[in-house]
């Protein structure tokens, strides 16, 4: 049998991106990146575990802030090159900026408004 990581197709990076969506809503809370450790401790543990690039090592969601992400299912798209989370979002905050989601900016013909407290 064959490594299910092994149908993943990860960039020269060795990465692959990986988009955190809320398990009831659909609501797109963030999008990582994940090496294949991260992805199958993520597997695993049933805990996103992400790649930071800016810091070249692992980054199990919610370690410093508390806000940690529990997995209800993993998909691949088509492609087998992107990661899609369903998720569960402890704390309610899953950007950096303290907000639910990274997308809280919506574009309007000249200027960015954001929509999100």
């Amino acid at each position: 049998m064959s490594n299910w990581l092994d149908e993943v197709k990860f960039d020269s990076n060795g990465l692959v991106p990986a988009i955190a969506q809320h398990h009831q809503t659909g609501r797109v809370l963030m999008v990582a990146w994940m090496n294949r450790e991260a992805l199958q401790l993520t597997a695993e543990k049933n805990q996103a575990v992400y790649y930071s690039r800016s810091r070249q090592k692992l980054w199990h969601k919610g370690e410093e802030s508390g806000h940690f992400q529990t997995v209800h299912e993993i998909r691949l798209d088509c492609d087998a090159d992107v990661i899609i989370l369903q998720i569960e979002q402890h704390g309610g905050i899953a950007c950096h900026t303290g907000r639910e989601s990274c997308f809280y900016r919506k574009l309007h013909p000249s200027r960015l408004e954001i929509v999100d407290a």
